[in-house]
């Protein structure tokens, strides 16, 4: 698989929560982060998304905000 996007991260999903429409993906990152995204249920079955695979959290932005208290 070759992408575009730099921001490819790999992980492991830790769980998903289905909902009616979508699912919320939650990935452990190698170093320990955690990322959460949310995909349509439909995507997240046919890629057979379930706790423990190993997965990339693929980011392609053309705005990423920072912010602080």
């Amino acid at each position: 698989m070759q992408l575009s996007a730099r921001n490819a991260l790999k992980g492991k999903v830790v769980k998903v929560v289905e909902g009616a429409v979508n699912s919320e993906v939650h990935m452990q990152l190698t170093g320990g982060e955690t990322i959460v995204s949310v995909i349509t249920k439909e995507s997240a079955e046919k890629m057979g998304l379930t706790a423990g695979k190993e997965a990339y959290a693929v980011i392609k932005a053309s705005n990423v905000m920072v912010a602080v208290d």
